[in-house]
């Protein structure tokens, strides 16, 4: 009797992928987050600052709004493109193509936002952004799974997440460094571009047989994007954990500028950001990479899930009882060491509980919906309470609270060690 062998783009990798492929991706994703976090960290805020005179909003709920609309747009943007990036049957494979149209079409939207005159411009330059860089990152993101054996995948998450840190610094390096907000935008654009082009001109993606491709049909593409907790109750739970994490994390990071400015009264508070990035990004990339090695060679996930989330909720709590510069510095080198294991382990732990090799970016782009909503959930729950419900000390003990549950929800995940 004869055994069918799936096609590849749909079979369970098996065959190691070299470090070439590995940096090349790493780069790639790193660019995406140049051009996410350039804006997010220095030049939205400074937008906000400029725009919010005569408005008739606060600087903080300008940026708040802003930053919430376009996380919106990125938790339909990415799911959405992930599962067309699994339907899509072209010479380039089922990735590439996304890969290059997101990349372009996020560097032209940065460069219609260094344009932006007022709260209205800026939020829907900011809101294309959003869009196209998600399509970019939902078929970088799924280009793991269908090449990565599982054996290896803590290993690639750590060297694609210290290219994440890279990029938050990278990107706040060049909006600090270019001397205004719209030479900030361009330097962005630029090196999005530059930093994706290695991979899509080097690496061929696998392809998909047009006859592999299921029949499309309205009613059950949309309906694809639910995938039951009682149905699929691990990567229900996983998906939690990482929602409660990076909510958390977004929580500290959101009012971060106005954090040194308003209550550290810090003499530079851009400088500082970009200090705190560094020092935060240092300890990271030390342990982003070693995190997923040592996961993969103990063949084991959760422990690394439920430490890295305690520690960064002790750091956190440490932002609300030690308000001094000196605190801030020592506060972000622990969350580094902490997000730094989370972030290579959670995501090879993520894609340990995918149910389908089919769906691979739908269901990628569903959980980065953990990524995306709490950028919504953090400007949502943060501006109230930093306004009327106790200020910075009390938003950094809710987020440290939040962080914590994440981590003890890890152990009711059963179908990964």
């Amino acid at each position: 009797m004869t055994t069918v062998r799936p096609p590849a783009a749909l079979s369970e990798p098996v065959e190691p992928v070299g470090r070439g492929w590995t940096v090349a991706l790493s780069l790639a994703n790193g660019a995406i987050w140049v051009g996410w976090f350039g804006p997010l960290q220095i030049l939205l805020a400074s937008q906000a600052k400029d725009f919010a005179p005569g408005s008739g909003m606060s600087k903080e709920t300008m940026l708040a709004w802003v930053t919430g609309a376009g996380a919106v747009v990125s938790l339909a943007a990415n799911p959405v493109f992930g599962a067309l990036s699994d339907r899509t049957a072209s010479r380039r494979g089922r990735r590439t193509p996304w890969i290059v149209a997101g990349t372009a079409g996020g560097a032209l939207s940065l460069l219609l936002l260094a344009r932006a005159g007022g709260v209205w411009s800026m939020a829907a330059g900011w809101c294309l952004v959003q869009l196209t860089l998600n399509a970019a990152f939902a078929a970088v993101t799924a280009a793991v799974p269908d090449r990565v054996p599982r054996r290896q995948r803590g290993a690639v998450g750590g060297w694609l997440g210290a290219a994440q840190i890279l990029g938050v610094v990278g990107g706040t390096g060049l909006a600090t460094a270019a001397g205004g907000v719209g030479a900030g935008y361009v330097a962005c654009a630029v090196c999005t571009v530059a930093g994706v082009l290695p991979y899509v001109l080097r690496y061929p993606d696998l392809r998909l047989a047009r006859e592999d491709r299921p029949p499309w049909s309205w009613r059950a593409f949309l309906a694809g994007f639910w995938l039951s907790p009682r149905r699929y109750p691990d990567l229900g739970w996983a998906w939690l954990t990482r929602f409660l994490i990076n909510l958390s994390n977004s929580l500290v990071l959101l009012y971060l500028l106005y954090y040194l400015r308003d209550r550290l009264r810090y003499h530079d508070p851009d400088q500082g950001v970009l200090i705190l990035t560094a020092v935060n990004s240092l300890t990271l990339v030390a342990t982003v990479v070693a995190g997923g090695v040592w996961s993969d060679r103990l063949g084991r996930r959760k422990p690394f899930v439920v430490w890295s989330g305690v520690l960064m909720a002790v750091a956190t709590a440490a932002l609300a009882g030690w308000q001094t510069w000196p605190g801030a510095i020592v506060a972000s080198a622990v969350l580094g060491v902490g997000f730094g294991v989370f972030t290579s382990v959670d995501f090879a732990l993520m894609t340990d509980v995918l149910p389908t090799a089919l769906d691979r970016g739908k269901d990628l782009g569903v959980i980065n919906v953990a990524n995306a909503l709490p950028q919504v959930a953090a400007p949502a729950l943060a501006a109230p309470i930093v306004t009327y419900l106790g200020g910075y000390r009390v938003l950094y003990l809710v987020a440290a609270v939040i962080g914590l549950a994440g981590a003890v929800l890890v152990g009711r995940i059963r179908g990964v060690d």
